[in-house]
């Protein structure tokens, strides 16, 4: 039987937060999915954004995925910054509430990478361990000083090698300077929305979301 999502809304800083959340039994942990850009036309419902879902939900994962400040149904305008991550931080701590007991991945894909970064390193000063950080595409550019990078989670950063919105030298550089360990994995022959690839991009996270 098909199992969908369940839509609610998740108190945010600037008011109600549209999101999709599924519930599985006996999970093996919780998922929170960042969208990208909504200013170019990014939402939670992104065919990334869904494989992503698909992958965590096949692989035994709750999962939460959420539209940003302005975008869908959630309330407030976009802030394409500290705003965004502020709405990631709030569905974040909805779902830990919801599943305390569970350890926490983050993902996020192209501007959505940048906030789940963001937010992981957020979550970490705080104290909150995770168990992974997925970054998708990510957009490198936007993690400045302001965002400092976790320092402890395992991280894994898959990059489109003909990606036309974030270029690659970009994210292969920003890679270079970690000081961190972390993965990176290269997709040939695949553009940024991974378009003929998003089969590959599962096959990618399910080993690793599976160990």
């Amino acid at each position: 039987m098909l199992v969908r999502e369940t839509p609610l809304f998740i108190d945010g800083p600037s008011g109600p937060l549209e999101a999709l959340y599924l519930d599985v039994a006996d999970a093996r942990g919780a998922v929170l999915i960042c969208h990208p850009n909504p200013v170019q036309g990014g939402t939670m419902l992104n065919k990334v954004v869904s494989t992503l879902q698909r992958t965590a939900r096949d692989t035994g994962y709750v999962t939460l995925r959420f539209n940003y400040r302005g975008v869908g149904q959630s309330a407030g305008s976009h802030d394409m910054g500290q705003g965004e991550v502020a709405d990631a931080q709030a569905a974040a701590a909805w779902l830990r509430a919801a599943h305390p007991g569970l350890p926490l991945v983050l993902m996020g894909f192209s501007f959505g990478g940048f906030v789940a970064t963001a937010l992981a390193g957020r979550l970490e000063v705080e104290g909150v361990a995770l168990q992974h950080l997925f970054m998708i595409a990510p957009a490198v550019m936007r993690l400045t000083e302001q965002f400092p990078v976790p320092q402890r989670c395992p991280v894994t950063l898959v990059q489109p090698d003909a990606d036309e919105v974030v270029a690659p030298t970009l994210v292969y550089e920003w890679s270079d300077s970690l000081s961190r360990p972390h993965e990176l994995l290269k997709v040939a022959e695949c553009g940024h929305f991974f378009h003929g690839k998003l089969t590959d991009l599962k096959d990618l996270l399910l080993p690793r979301l599976s160990n």
